[in-house]
């Protein structure tokens, strides 16, 4: 398993700054299972409308910082640059805390199905132990980053 800090995570994830959401990936077995955090700081640019004076971390954040380390796990080593891991759908999304600034967001994200360019992973975020969003996200993965495409003959399989 490795271990991988934020210039190895912009390595493998084409995101930056603002929305980059992964600060450190502790595990990372690929195409298995992937450990990963978020620091919250009172920072993040989100804040500044979410919400003034009561700041809390979005719920859509949390999904895209699961799919984050999603897309670290759904690739094949060796694969980062050439090609793109979308969103491609989220079901069974439970909020269950806020999150705040200070809070560290735990997550852990399990590859459960890879068929051709689709990958579909559960994923769960953490605070102090306490379960904060979980997710079921689906992956489009595109060697043409200009190029979206589901094929409806894999997702009906």
């Amino acid at each position: 398993m490795a271990e991988l800090d934020i210039r190895q995570i912009m390595e493998i994830l084409p995101h930056r700054y603002p929305l980059l959401l992964v600060d450190r990936i502790v595990e990372l077995e690929p195409g298995v299972r992937a450990l990963g955090y978020k620091n919250i700081t009172f920072n993040e640019p989100v804040f500044t409308g979410h919400f003034p004076g009561n700041p809390l971390f979005p719920g859509v954040y949390m999904i895209e910082a699961m799919a984050q380390l999603g897309g670290a796990v759904v690739l094949e080593p060796g694969e980062f640059s050439r090609k793109t891991p979308y969103l491609a759908g989220i079901d069974k999304a439970k909020f269950r805390r806020p999150v705040v600034p200070g809070d560290r967001l735990m997550m852990e994200v399990r590859l459960v199905k890879h068929k051709r360019n689709i990958g579909w992973v559960v994923a769960e975020a953490k605070v102090e132990g306490q379960l904060a969003c979980s997710a079921e996200l689906m992956f489009s993965i595109a060697a043409d980053p200009r190029s979206f495409m589901l094929d409806a003959t894999v997702l009906h399989a």
